[in-house]
């Protein structure tokens, strides 16, 4: 497994036993038949074996040499594969590793200074190998040795903690906060996403209320009075005219008309005859104490 830290393992022969026939009854190969009487021979699940069709049978095949590793051998294995003692080496400085931590890349042995210098990745920092098997930091490409992916305000370690990129350096949060967030002008606290503004100040979305409700006022429509913001119902009950005719408040917002007239105001649906109802909007009109009339139901005042 690349860029870590393995070790081969000495590769037992599954409990078969060597031994050397000294019995005077006969005692034959179990395969090729022939005498093992005064010869050495293996004991597989209670069956004798010749070393020769032992071998041929059961030995494993050196991935290095291709050959197969006999009785006598030392047979070295890591995932299923196999290797003579003196063939298990780095394929590229090709020293021993016996023994000895190795890495894996593309099924090839490397000790683990030659996988370092040609697979590692560089300390965005320091620019020193990140060795097989130590903690590194990641973000947007560049990696980083554990103690020296650190605040570039505080130049304390950030580890696994929120942290905020600017300009190429990397920032905890209340390092950032303290030298680059806007403070809300309503709470003084910053802020670090989003946010309103207004009057060319900033403000938390949840501190931009109403003056009049205390109802946030982000995502809807609102106006301002002395510099103070309200919402549209808040304004109207406090500073808008009352309609002569229906009395609730004239906004005058959105590019919405009204009739004015002596002091009076009149929503444009609401400026009607008295009596006949028809509007009067661009005509003329007579009045008659608080009534408004059309010209044809005034004739008789």
């Amino acid at each position: 497994m690349p860029g870590g830290s393995d070790q081969a393992g000495h590769q037992g022969r599954r409990g078969d036993r060597f031994s050397t026939a000294k019995m005077t009854e006969r005692y034959d190969c179990h395969y090729c038949k022939e005498s093992l009487f005064g010869k050495k021979y293996v004991l597989r699940e209670d069956n004798p074996y010749c070393i020769k069709c032992y071998e041929s049978l059961y030995s494993n095949t050196c991935e290095e040499c291709k050959k197969p590793i006999g009785c006598n051998s030392r047979d070295l294995s890591y995932k299923d594969r196999h290797w003579h003692e003196d063939c298990f080496h780095c394929f590229q400085c090709r020293r021993s590793l016996v023994d000895k931590p190795f890495s894996t890349k593309d099924e090839q042995l490397l000790c683990t200074e030659c996988y370092s210098n040609e697979y590692s990745s560089k300390c965005h920092e320091c620019k020193k190998i990140i060795m097989p098997g130590s903690k590194k930091m990641e973000h947007k490409g560049n990696s980083w040795h554990e103690t020296c992916f650190t605040c570039q305000r505080c130049q304390q370690p950030i580890g696994t903690k929120s942290f905020i990129p600017k300009d190429g350096h990397n920032y905890c949060v209340p390092c950032y906060e303290k030298q680059f967030a806007m403070q809300c002008i309503h709470c003084k606290k910053p802020i670090t996403t989003g946010g309103v503004t207004y009057h060319d100040q900033p403000w938390h979305k949840d501190c931009f209320l109403c003056t009049g409700c205390k109802l946030q006022l982000t995502g809807q429509r609102f106006t301002s009075r002395d510099n103070f913001a309200y919402c549209l119902t808040c304004y109207c009950n406090l500073y808008a005219k009352k309609c002569a005719s229906c009395t609730t408040p004239i906004s005058g917002l959105g590019g919405s008309k009204y009739i004015s007239f002596e002091e009076r105001q009149w929503h444009n649906d609401c400026f009607n005859c008295k009596k006949c109802s028809v509007s009067l909007v661009g005509r003329g009109f007579l009045t008659e104490r608080d009534d408004i009339l059309c010209p044809e139901c005034g004739k008789d005042i």
